[in-house]
C-alpha cells in the first residue's frame, strides 16, 4: 500500500513536469515538492527515524556531487561567454548552411563527450549555439540534436557517462574493450537522428551577420583557452587521483576564478565585477539545479523504498534475455536516472553470471547511456540543455523523441549484428 503511494506521487511529479506551461507551475517547484513528498512517506513507514536519515544522507551526498560538478561546469560556460570566448569559435566556423552547422556541432559533441563526459559538453555546445544561432526554434532543433549526440559520445567512453564509468570503475568492463564493442553502435546512436535531421534543415541558410572580430580577443582568447582546458582536465583528474568528478569541477572552478582576478586586476571595479566569477554564478540556471535536485531525490526515494530492484528482478525472471533486459532498463532509464538503474544491476548479476567484458555489461552501458535521450529530463545532459535554452517538455516529446528513439533502436540493430559477426 505504502509502495503504491508513492509511486502515484512519483507518477503525479512527473505529469505536474510534463505540462508545467498549461500548469503555469514552474518544473523546479514540482520536482521538489515531489522529492520530499516521496521522502516524507519513507520515513513515515521506516523501522527508525535515524536508519531513514542515514539513508536520505547517503543519497543527498551522491546528489551533491552530481549538483556541484553541474554548478562548475555551468559558471565556467558563463565565465567563457562572458568574456565572448565563443566569439572566437563561431568565426572559425564559416558555413551558413544550417545542415551543414547541425552536422559540424553534433559530431564535435559526439567527440568531445567522450573526453570530456556528456554533461559538460552539452552544456558547452548549447551555449556554442545559442551565440551562432538567432532563431528560437532552430535553437530548440540544435539543443535536441545535442542531447542525442552528447548521450550518444558518452556511452562508447568509460569518462563519456557516470553510468559508464560506474561500470568501469566496477571491474565490469575494461576501458579499451567498452570503447572497441560500443563504438559503432553509439554512432548509429548518433547517425540515424542526424541523418534525418539534417535532412529537414537542407537548403536553408544563417542570415549574414557582422562581427566585431577585435572584440577583447586577448582576454577572450584566454578564457577560452583556460575554461576549456580545465573542462578536459577534469576527467584527466579523476583517473589520476581517484576523487570523484566534482571534486576536480570544483579545483577548475578555483583556478578560474585566480585567472580571472589576476587578468582584471587593473581595471575599474564595475567592469571587474561584471566579468567575475561572482557575477557568473548569479547569471546560471539556479532553477534547473534544483529542478535537478528534485528529480534524484524522487528516484533516490525510489531506489531506497528497494522499487527499482525488484523492477530489476522482475525483469530479469520475466524477459530471461540479456538484450531484452538491457533494452527495457535502457527505455526506463529515460523517465527515471539512469544510475540507480545500473546500480541495481550491479547487484543483481555478479561475476559468475556476467564476467568482466561481458556483452551485458557493454550493452547495459550502451542502452542506459543513450536511452534516456527519448525525454528531455531522461538524463543529466537534458536536463542541462533543458534550462539553458528554457525547452518545453512536451515539444521535446513531439518532435525530438521519437529521433532519439529511433537512433536507440538503431544502436542496439548495429550491436547485436556485431555481437552476431564476432561470434
Amino acid at each position: 500500500m505504502v509502495t503504491t503511494l508513492l509511486i502515484l506521487f512519483f507518477v503525479l511529479g512527473y505529469i505536474a513536469i510534463a505540462f508545467e506551461h498549461p500548469l503555469g507551475i514552474n518544473k523546479a517547484a514540482s520536482a521538489l515538492i515531489t522529492g520530499v513528498i516521496c521522502w516524507l512517506i519513507y520515513f513515515l513507514q521506516a523501522h527508525t527515524t535515524d536508519e531513514a536519515t542515514e539513508h536520505l544522507t547517503h543519497h543527498v551526498g551522491d546528489i551533491a556531487s552530481i549538483l556541484f560538478f553541474l554548478l562548475g561546469a555551468m559558471t565556467i560556460v558563463e565565465l567563457i561567454d562572458s568574456h565572448d570566448g565563443f566569439e572566437i569559435i563561431t568565426q572559425k566556423i564559416k558555413t551558413r548552411s544550417k545542415s551543414s552547422l547541425l552536422i559540424i556541432v553534433s559530431v564535435l559533441t559526439f567527440f568531445l563527450s567522450a573526453l570530456l563526459d556528456n554533461l559538460t559538453t552539452a552544456i558547452v555546445m548549447t551555449s556554442l549555439c545559442a551565440k551562432i544561432l538567432h532563431d528560437k526554434e532552430d535553437k530548440l532543433w540544435f539543443a535536441g540534436m545535442i542531447v542525442i549526440a552528447a548521450n550518444a559520445g558518452g556511452a562508447w567512453s568509460p569518462l563519456g557517462d557516470v553510468t559508464t564509468t560506474m561500470l568501469w570503475i566496477g571491474g565490469q568492463i575494461t576501458a579499451f574493450n567498452i570503447m572497441v564493442k560500443t563504438f559503432l553502435a553509439s554512432i548509429a546512436v548518433c547517425g540515424v537522428p542526424l541523418i534525418l535531421l539534417a535532412n529537414k534543415f537542407r537548403g536553408k541558410e544563417l542570415p549574414k551577420t557582422t562581427t566585431n572580430k577585435n572584440k577583447k580577443t586577448k582576454e577572450s582568447s584566454i578564457i577560452l583557452v583556460t575554461g576549456v582546458s580545465l573542462l578536459v582536465f577534469v576527467p584527466v583528474f579523476k583517473t589520476l587521483t581517484h576523487l570523484p568528478p566534482f571534486m576536480g569541477m570544483l579545483l577548475a572552478l578555483g583556478i578560474i576564478w585566480v585567472v580571472t582576478t589576476l587578468i582584471h586586476s587593473d581595471k575599474a571595479h564595475d567592469e571587474k565585477r561584471k566579468l567575475s566569477v561572482a557575477t557568473a554564478l548569479q547569471k546560471i540556471d539556479t532553477p534547473s539545479i534544483l529542478f535537478f535536485l528534485g528529480i534524484l531525490l524522487a528516484v533516490a526515494a525510489l531506489q531506497s523504498f528497494g522499487v527499482l530492484k525488484t523492477f530489476a528482478t522482475f525483469l530479469d525472471n520475466s524477459l530471461r534475455n540479456e538484450y531484452l533486459i538491457g533494452i527495457a532498463l535502457g527505455i526506463l532509464s529515460a523517465v527515471v536516472d539512469n544510475v540507480p538503474l545500473v546500480a541495481a544491476a550491479q547487484g543483481m548479476y555478479d561475476f559468475s553470471q556476467f564476467p568482466t567484458d561481458h556483452r551485458f555489461w557493454e550493452f547495459l552501458a550502451l542502452t542506459t547511456g543513450t536511452g534516456g535521450s527519448t525525454i528531455i529530463i531522461g538524463s543529466a545532459a537534458g536536463v542541462a540543455v533543458m534550462g539553458i535554452e528554457n525547452i518545453d517538455f512536451m515539444w521535446y516529446l513531439k518532435k525530438i523523441s521519437w529521433l532519439a528513439l529511433i537512433g536507440f533502436v538503431a544502436g542496439v540493430l548495429v550491436f547485436i549484428t556485431q555481437q552476431q559477426l564476432l561470434h
